[in-house]
């Protein structure tokens, strides 16, 4: 495998599939080159807390292949810091479910990467490798540049809103949430048990795709079905909206049956009983980390504020909205099997005050669906395609999402 740069500032390493492609020496030549060009390549970029590669525990379908993780996945001899300057210099003991997987499917654990504090609002120090003016989006914000830099094929994040989906949008990479409760937590700090999900991030659907299929999951699955989209299509940025109805218009006139939804008022609403839900259960589990560091939490101190002062009522009535809506939108998957929706409000913020808006990627963390992030051809700035599923078709989801991009 060789390399070559983006816009002679970088790295530009082949995708996941020519890596799993590739014979075992060539894989070790280049992580050996990864680990020899990140500190003058991540410069500008600060996707990294740390890069000290980890050696594989097994041999597997996944031997070789390097991976970044997010800086409130726990892991053996390397940081854990929670993207706060309070834990900074803390090291974890013992590896995360997760990353005892990867590892012992043979994987190689390159480093971690920067994450906006405790995985909330406080953004990180990480830029946007499409525009370094601009955020990477949050909360998985150097997992998502990492990859969209070149500088890995594979990296892990978590989302409890946002926080893949969003970063991919902006990036311009695939980002993908499988289906909650698939891939153990044990080992990652938590914001709110009920909605925290495990994410990945490729170059590629394609990458995605041949990702699952190296994690041993099933990847038998129907091609052709029906897509849904919201109508009327929810507040968003004009340009955000321009392409996406431009995206759907190809589709269609590349065959895809493509029906209109009326859910744009439940997806409001579940954003904000999101929010609600995250609030209650994330001042919960920090208020002790509250009561030690009061402000020091930064963003985070206010949530727990608000969130305590939550009513279990006002808890139940977000949790009962979330559940009567799983029912209404399993119906819509029975006939629209994969539902189409823009992966995030709009571009990138400018600056990095701001990781931007995750109400279009809420609803569908509450509802428990798999949902993936893809690149819709732009000029300019990255916009991302939202595609989700029911839950447990992942597989069809990750076949339509590499369908889609094929069209597009």
């Amino acid at each position: 495998m060789t390399s070559h740069s983006i816009g002679g500032s970088g790295p530009k390493f082949e995708p996941l599939e020519a890596w799993l492609q590739a014979e075992i020496p060539a894989r070790q030549r280049a992580v050996q080159q990864l680990r020899d060009g990140i500190a003058g390549w991540d410069s500008s970029i600060c996707a990294w807390v740390e890069v000290q590669p980890q050696p594989a525990t097994g041999d597997g379908t996944l031997s070789g292949i390097p991976f970044g993780a997010k800086d409130i996945i726990e892991t053996a001899n390397l940081p854990t810091e929670y993207g706060s300057p309070i834990y900074k210099g803390r090291r974890g003991t013992a590896d995360a479910a997760i990353i005892r997987q990867l590892r012992s499917a043979g994987a190689i654990l390159l480093g971690k990467t920067h994450t906006a504090a405790f995985a909330y609002f406080t953004p990180a120090v990480t830029h946007n490798p499409r525009n370094p003016d601009h955020t990477p989006g949050g909360s998985s914000s150097g997992s998502a540049a990492a990859v969209a830099a070149g500088m890995i094929p594979l990296a892990l994040g978590t989302q409890t809103l946002g926080s893949v989906l969003r970063p991919a949008s902006y990036c311009g990479i695939t980002g993908f949430k499988p289906t909650y409760g698939l891939f153990s937590m044990d080992g990652v700090l938590p914001m709110a048990r009920s909605l925290d999900t495990l994410g990945f991030f490729t170059g590629t659907p394609r990458d995605m795709l041949a990702l699952w299929r190296a994690l041993g999951q099933p990847v038998e699955s129907q091609a052709d079905v029906t897509f849904g989209i919201p109508d009327p299509l929810p507040d968003i940025d004009p340009g955000m909206a321009g392409s996406f109805r431009n995206v759907v218009e190809t589709l269609r006139n590349r065959g895809i049956p493509i029906e209109n939804l009326p859910i744009t008022s439940m997806l409001d609403r579940l954003a904000k009983e999101t929010r609600a839900v995250m609030f209650y259960e994330g001042a919960r589990f920090h208020e002790a980390r509250y009561r030690q560091y009061g402000d020091q939490l930064q963003d985070l101190a206010a949530l727990v504020r608000e969130g305590l002062a939550m009513s279990n009522t006002r808890y139940q009535e977000a949790l009962g909205f979330i559940a009567e809506s799983k029912q209404r939108i399993a119906a819509c998957f029975q006939t629209t099997p994969v539902i189409l929706s823009p992966a995030a409000t709009g571009p990138a913020p400018k600056g990095l005050s701001s990781t931007g808006d995750p109400r279009m990627n809420a609803p569908w963390t509450a509802l428990g669906v798999p949902a993936i992030s893809i690149p819709m051809p732009v000029a300019g700035l990255p916009l991302g395609l939202q595609l989700t599923g029911a839950p447990g078709q992942d597989a069809l989801l990750l076949h339509a999402a590499v369908r889609v991009a094929g069209l597009l």
